[in-house]
């Protein structure tokens, strides 16, 4: 349990106490006349939003007797006023127990969709190699979703005969439709990355595959990369957000590719096919491969994450680390649950 839900759920194990205890101090104050005494329920009602059947038991045994010391205390079972109150606290109590039976349904059947869900995402998006030569990678995932463990975005790296080769891209659309499409488009790259003998035959096997799977309205946003013996990156940009590239000497910048071209699976408007680029990638240097739930992160103020801005905090010698400091300042910059999954993936060649 996560620090700001355990004030939240202490709250709540208080407040069918403070209730019972309010109202047993108003009726006493204000007299039978008022007629708060049948409020004295609330608490059994507000015990069965946490804990167990136990625990709304005792509460509404609790209820059930000063409900009855308070109508002695008012006179009131001389009519049928305190009669009907001690069966609105037995009411009440009941059917807490029978919410708390369905709520612990509700648990167990959650439980068991995160389960499936955590072998889901191990299939669908694997660990990536944390060295292939004298690369290193990392990979950071932040869902939008505080419950879930898989989305849209993807990624994957492949060691290939031609080279470490990676794909880092995001699915249009959110739900399991996304993560079908996100399947589809991992499963032709594994092969694609290992058979074909440049990116663009690798580009072309990925829209052959979504030409089966899509409907002509949904795409993908994907960017290939290829490192191969030279100290060379080859890109190859279906509409993705370019990278970040941080050089040994300090230099920024992101490695644009020539001219835009269109995601995944809209390859039958007929527009020009990306074409691969080029960019140094010698030892110290690093690439960082993200979606746009990083930069189109924003503050209450509505202002993007400065991703270039923040390239500084990339230093950390563990890939891993520096991952973690970068998803921490956009989380700190949002302040709030993000919008979108964000997905890193960092690229770091080895120096010495």
């Amino acid at each position: 349990m996560t620090d700001r839900k355990l004030p939240h759920h202490r709250t709540l194990n208080a407040l069918p106490y403070a209730v019972m205890g309010c109202v047993a101090i108003v009726d006493v104050t204000a007299g039978p006349g008022v007629g708060f005494l049948p409020l004295v329920s609330l608490g059994p009602a507000f015990a069965g939003l946490v804990g167990g059947w136990q625990r709304t038991v005792f509460v509404g045994g609790i209820a059930l007797v000063l409900c009855v010391l308070l109508g002695i205390s008012d006179v009131m079972f001389e009519s049928r006023r305190g009669y009907v109150a001690l069966l609105s606290v037995v009411g009440v109590t009941v059917a807490a127990l029978l919410a708390v039976r369905m709520r612990h349904r509700r648990e167990e059947e959650l439980a068991s969709v995160r389960s499936i869900a955590e072998v889901a995402q191990r299939v669908l998006l694997r660990p990536v190699p944390r060295s292939a030569g004298r690369l290193r990678a990392a990979v950071s995932y932040t869902s939008a979703v505080a419950e879930a463990r898989i989305g849209g975005d993807l990624y994957e790296v492949v060691t290939s005969p031609a080279g470490v080769r990676l794909i880092v891209g995001d699915v249009q659309g959110k739900g399991l439709e996304a993560v079908e499409t996100a399947a589809v488009v991992l499963s032709a790259f594994r092969e694609a990355a290992y058979d074909e003998p440049d990116l663009t035959a690798v580009g072309e096997r990925l829209e052959r595959a979504l030409d089966r799977q899509l409907d002509g309205e949904k795409f993908v946003t994907a960017i290939l990369a290829e490192v191969g013996s030279g100290q060379e990156v080859t890109l190859l940009n279906f509409g993705h957000p370019a990278p970040l590239a941080v050089r040994h000497d300090g230099d920024v910048r992101y490695l644009a590719p020539p001219q835009r071209a269109l995601p995944l699976g809209l390859g039958e408007h007929g527009v020009a096919q990306p074409q691969p680029h080029t960019a140094g990638f010698a030892p110290g240097d690093q690439l960082l491969f993200y979606t746009d739930g990083v930069t189109e992160a924003r503050d209450r103020a509505g202002a993007f994450y400065p991703l270039e801005q923040r390239a500084g905090l990339l230093k950390d010698p563990d890939p891993e680390g520096a991952l973690t400091a970068l998803r921490q300042d956009v989380i700190e910059h949002v302040r709030a649950p993000l919008h979108d999954d964000a997905a890193m993936l960092l690229l770091r060649y080895r120096d010495g």
